[in-house]
């Protein structure tokens, strides 16, 4: 198994280029399941969640063809709507499938998701929103079985009001809604960029949406969709990583490829530490110089436009080693502060009570020998890395894998001292 081996200390300077978002490209990937028309998608990531997607995709009978960061796929022969344990079980975006299969072919068996061990992230909305549209669903051996309803195996258009704001959900249920008979309104609808990405994508494939990056969405059903050409969005949470790494380690790095408009929250933050930020003209790159050590910062997660939960960790990372207390609050999911006794190993002051955590800079951190618990925490490990004395080995990379593209040779391509190694 690999391990990430980091000598902290080094300054970061140079260029980053920024690659398409995860968190879009595996709605998106999962959208060619709607046309029977080839969909080409641009600027995806390679990633294992990438890379287990489209093997998910091809035994359904999905033709992909992918030549680097474009992806050509061909549902036409679509015949197999099902999402089978064994692709599904190390990846919660895998649900992504179920609402376009019904949607399409008028049923699905897809297996209960695993993932990330952040806490318990149920998809009774999904399953809600579909039967408000008509499927029959249930539970049988660990599989979702759903079936549309009526005569011609149709969905039919609904008004959802979900119990709270969720990302895939909300991405599921617009993939139902654009083939269903009628209008469909999605309220307290997610307004993620991602969400907006997916929308911007159905549409050009020829799905009535309105509403994306609101908290209303209505969506018109069409008989069929067609092929198109998307690009996906750069990933705003690799930015904030890297942008945060540089806030922490000290040093003048430009990252390009990006969306500075979907960042406000994180570069406010990052702002108060004492980094200076500067954004580009056309938003596509962002430049930040850290020369001293950073001021701590509090945040508390929320759904977008508020801080992301997928930068908490990181930003915890760096208040272990700024100036001052940071308190971090945690809304989105009970179970994310794992990454905090690992850090506290690498002498870190942390202290912990319920969701929320205050975390004490202290002068130094010191290298050690650490373990991934999950996607985010594996990059909040990363900062601490490179910010510590000595030498820290990280185990179990393979979360970092499947999130972010290329990690260690974009840190080293600006002076990290970090290696991959078995």
């Amino acid at each position: 198994m690999h391990k990430l081996v980091i000598t902290g200390g080094a300054r970061l300077k140079g260029e980053i280029p920024v690659s398409g978002a995860k968190n879009a490209a595996l709605p998106i990937l999962c959208a060619s399941l709607l046309s029977a028309e080839p969909l080409v998608l641009e600027n995806v990531p390679a990633l294992e969640d990438v890379a287990t997607t489209l093997k998910l995709l091809r035994q359904m009978g999905v033709a992909v063809e992918r030549d680097g960061s474009t992806v050509r796929l061909d549902a036409s022969r679509l015949d197999n709507p099902v999402a089978p344990y064994d692709l599904v079980k190390t990846m919660r975006a895998s649900i992504l499938v179920l609402c376009p299969l019904v949607a399409r072919t008028g049923r699905a068996r897809v297996s209960l998701p695993g993932g990330c061990a952040i806490g318990a992230r149920p998809v009774d909305q999904h399953i809600k929103g579909l039967e408000l549209m008509g499927a029959k669903v249930r539970i049988e051996h660990g599989d979702i079985v759903a079936e549309a309803g009526g005569p011609e195996g149709k969905l039919r258009g609904a008004r959802i009001v979900t119990d709270l704001v969720t990302v895939t959900g909300t991405e599921n249920l617009m993939m139902a809604a654009v083939l269903a008979d009628g209008d469909t309104v999605i309220e307290n609808a997610a307004r993620e960029p991602e969400v907006v990405d997916l929308a911007e994508c159905l549409i050009a494939m020829g799905a009535r949406i309105s509403g994306a990056g609101t908290d209303r969405l209505l969506i018109s059903g069409v008989p069929t969709l067609k092929g198109a050409t998307h690009r996906v969005m750069p990933d705003r949470i690799e930015t904030g990583t890297y942008l945060t790494a540089v806030a922490a380690a000290g040093g003048d790095v430009t990252l390009t490829g990006v969306r500075s408009d979907t960042l406000d929250a994180v570069l406010q933050k990052l702002g108060e530490t004492g980094a200076w930020i500067e954004i580009g003209a056309d938003r596509a790159t962002i430049r930040i110089v850290a020369d001293r050590r950073p001021h701590a910062v509090n945040i508390r997660t929320a759904p977008y436009p508020a801080f992301p939960t997928d930068m908490q960790a990181q930003i915890m990372a760096l208040n272990c080693i700024a100036e001052g207390t940071g308190v971090v609050t945690e809304t989105i999911f009970e179970n994310r502060f794992m990454h905090a006794q690992e850090l506290l190993r690498m002498g870190a002051s942390i202290d912990i009570e319920g969701n929320t955590a205050v975390v004490t800079g202290v002068a130094r951190l010191a290298g050690a020998h650490v373990m991934a618990t999950d996607l985010r925490a594996s990059a909040s490990l990363v900062i601490a890395g490179l910010v510590a004395e000595g030498e820290t080995v990280i185990d179990r990379i393979y979360h970092l894998d499947r999130g972010y593209d290329g990690l260690e040779q974009k840190l080293a391509a600006v002076g990290a001292q970090v290696m991959r190694r078995r």
